[in-house]
């Protein structure tokens, strides 16, 4: 790695710290500068603005994001065909409950979500969360319309457990949610007909 490569790279993982502590709106680039170790002049080569440092560290975020799902979801990585236990898998990953989402807190981020550039890289990453948690549930033979509701519930379910973990300040209330739906998740599928 090279010295441009490694200082961009340590820009940009201070700037993901940073926004999933404080928020992107509420950081400066100075607070990424000094927490990235980096010359001024690093920053500005790489980052002419804010702008530019947000889509590039919101989009690591993202990537990292969606790498850690897919890997719980991939039969290869998971070490499973069963596709329900994949997504049980997903669903039971150790998560720090207290800390939150990163990408989930971008959502009350009042910074990203007036951006369109940064509010399309939130939404596609749960887009793109959605279809991968639905398609391993097509695998298990439920119908499309039945699995697309209950990839809904599961990332909601995660989602849901963070905010529960952090407004109560007890990270079991993640793993309550969780195994509550796990159980529901268990449970036969109605058919088309009967929805």
């Amino acid at each position: 790695m090279n010295a441009t490569t490694g200082a961009r790279e340590r820009l940009v993982a201070a700037a993901q710290q940073m926004f999933a502590a404080q928020g992107v709106g509420a950081t400066s680039p100075r607070q990424v500068l000094d927490a990235s170790g980096v010359g001024q002049g690093s920053l500005y080569h790489h980052f002419p603005t804010k702008h530019d440092l947000a889509v590039a560290a919101v989009g690591a975020t993202v990537d990292d994001a969606l790498a850690a799902a897919r890997r719980d979801l991939d039969p290869g990585d998971a070490g499973t065909e069963d596709p329900v236990a994949r997504v049980v898998a997903y669903l039971e990953r150790p998560r720090d409950a207290l800390a939150g989402c990163k990408v989930g807190r971008l959502t009350s981020d009042q910074a990203v979500m007036d951006d369109d550039g940064l509010h399309d890289v939130v939404t596609a990453y749960f887009v793109r969360l959605l279809d991968a948690v639905a398609a391993t549930l097509r695998e298990a033979g439920l119908p499309d319309a039945v699995a697309r509701d209950r990839a809904h519930a599961a990332v909601a379910v995660v989602q849901g457990g963070y905010v529960l973990a952090r407004a109560t300040g007890d990270p079991d209330a993640m793993s309550a949610a969780v195994r509550g739906f796990v159980a529901l998740l268990r449970t036969p599928a109605p058919t088309e007909g009967a929805r």
